[in-house]
């Protein structure tokens, strides 16, 4: 099982994650680039909650593939294109993970490939070797 990080003469974190996590010995890592909120089909939710779900879809599928789910994520990256998009993004994310909470970054940039998109979430899991 991951450590979760949190030393007591740093400011607690805001939301649900931890400053650091210790990787358990032996385990293996999986990285995934980022994940934009479109769908197999194409479709792209207009609101960042339906976005930021299909990219942790997206990314469980990735996960799956090595054997892996979302409660291995160690470590999350995540790009909203606007201040007005980080409660969706958070009630999302806080909804999927549990103590150990995975380290997480959230950025606003300016935005992405495509005007469409207003989430990426790039993350970092560890599981048994």
């Amino acid at each position: 099982m991951h450590k979760s990080l949190s030393p007591s003469q740093i400011h607690p974190p805001f939301a649900p994650y931890s400053h650091g996590i210790e990787v358990a010995p032996g385990s293996r890592l999986v990285f995934c680039s980022g994940q934009l909120g479109i769908a197999a089909d194409k479709v792209v939710p207009a609101d960042c909650a339906g976005q930021t779900k299909l990219c942790f879809e997206n990314i469980a599928a990735i996960l799956a593939e090595a054997g892996m789910t979302l409660q291995n994520i160690v470590r999350i990256n995540a790009f909203v294109s606007g201040r007005e998009h980080l409660a969706q993004y958070m009630a999302v994310r806080n909804a999927l993970f549990a103590e150990p909470y995975p380290a997480s970054t959230l950025m606003i940039v300016s935005g992405f490939a495509r005007p469409e998109f207003v989430v990426e979430i790039e993350a970092i899991a560890a599981g048994p070797a």
